[in-house]
């Protein structure tokens, strides 16, 4: 018969690994996000490219990150790695993997259809290696004495509770740097200055994605707490009003356009992550409202007037609606506004620029020094028939394909 501290750590490894599975599946939300907003030339690459990234990024991280961030490898015998605690050493590795592989499923869909293939699988290797995780375990892994630095100086540290700044500001911000480097698509802005139109392929598939990243969301935000004895049903009921909150301001601004529907609402939840379990639920449906707003003005401004070809929006999306949800920590976290108090609005600045500057150096550096040993885009050619032909060698309609050509 098992002793209760046994059923609690079975309990906590059952626990996680649930979370793991439903943050796994988050990766096929962005792939099927990807797959309804670019071209169908290059549909194919989109599923092909978010599976081979998260392989990349499990031996990134498992043999160089997860040591970087919390100091822990498994270079050992299996009694010893499964001697405490059911095992939940290796479990709570796979949980946070699937954590750091979002970062490349991110820049995934900035730098869709003229991207070369193998370049950014390098890419991917160096930043879930080592820029993810150098902030990941400043912030988590409290590393360098930084958040000591906080709590001495502000009265708290930097609060990140699932990730706003920690996994979604630093995918987006290191996605605007590849594709700066990148440039746009060919033809997508005339020399006139007029923005030629690249409508998705596929809004059905594009609203599978982001229904498939909302539901595995909730394991994002609520299984962060890690354990059974920290869950908190605050987290859960604070994501779904963030959420709603998201989907609904973009439903509103943008008009009713699905594509503002459906990411408003993921606009809403990459707001919320970072002060699930603090704010008060309408401080959460403020964040996730605000959020909302946020993606569709800043999606068009980037398109449109900084001409900066942003396939899926992940700069506003993730990048900038994640420096939101870290910043509105400090602000609706605080106690006069229902908060949990416990949060400082300095260390929430401060914690959020530095994740910005230390994911715009690392995709800066990282995305420029491959692009000038080996490239890091299609040629001309390989562009315009399409990454699906050029790099897959076959398209998402093989039999369509096969009519034409009879």
């Amino acid at each position: 018969m098992l002793e209760p501290a046994q059923h609690l750590h079975g309990g906590n490894v059952f626990f996680l690994l649930m979370g793991a599975i439903l943050v796994l599946s988050m990766h096929g939300g962005f792939a099927f996000l990807e797959l309804g907003t670019v071209r169908r030339k290059s549909q194919v690459n989109a599923l092909v490219k978010i599976l081979s990234d998260f392989g990349v990024s499990t031996l990134a991280y498992f043999f160089v990150g997860y040591h970087i961030a919390y100091g822990i490898s498994f270079f050992t015998g299996v009694n010893t790695l499964t001697s405490q605690d059911h095992g939940f050493a290796m479990v709570r590795f796979f949980f946070l993997l699937t954590f750091a592989a979002a970062v490349p499923a991110i820049i995934s869909g900035g730098i869709a259809e003229r991207a070369r293939f193998y370049p950014q699988l390098l890419a991917t290797a160096l930043l879930v290696g080592f820029v993810y995780p150098f902030y990941e375990g400043i912030v988590w892994g409290n590393h360098y004495g930084i958040q000591n630095w906080f709590s001495q100086n502000f009265g708290a540290p930097f609060h990140d509770f699932a990730g706003s700044v920690v996994v979604h500001a630093m995918g987006g911000w290191i996605a605007l740097m590849a594709v700066w480097q990148l440039g746009p698509r060919r033809g997508r802005y005339g020399r006139d200055g007029t923005v030629h139109p690249m409508p998705p392929s596929n809004i059905p598939f594009l609203a599978l994605g982001s229904w498939i990243l909302i539901i595995g969301w909730f394991g994002f935000n609520v299984m962060s707490a890690q354990r059974l004895e920290a869950v908190q049903g605050l987290v859960a009921l604070n994501s779904l009003m963030a959420m709603v909150g998201g989907m609904l301001a973009a439903l509103a601004v943008g008009k009713g356009d699905p594509g503002f529907v459906h990411n408003g609402a993921l606009a809403g939840l990459v707001a919320i992550c970072a002060g699930s379990d603090v704010v008060q639920p309408m401080g959460a449906l403020l964040i996730g409202a605000l959020a909302g707003v946020l993606f569709v003005y800043l999606f068009t401004f980037v398109q449109h007037r900084l001409r900066i070809d942003d396939v899926l929006g992940v700069w506003p999306l993730h990048g900038v609606c994640g420096v939101w949800g870290g910043i509105a920590v400090g602000i609706f976290g605080h106690r006069f506004l229902g908060g949990a108090g416990g949060v400082s609005i300095w260390s929430q600045l401060l914690g959020t620029m530095m994740g910005v500057a230390l994911a715009s150096l690392g995709g800066w550096l990282i995305y420029g020094t491959l692009k000038r040993l080996i490239g890091i885009r299609l040629d001309p050619e390989a562009e315009f028939a399409g990454a699906d032909l050029s790099l897959h060698h076959v398209s998402a309609y093989p039999e369509e394909d096969i009519q034409r050509a009879g």
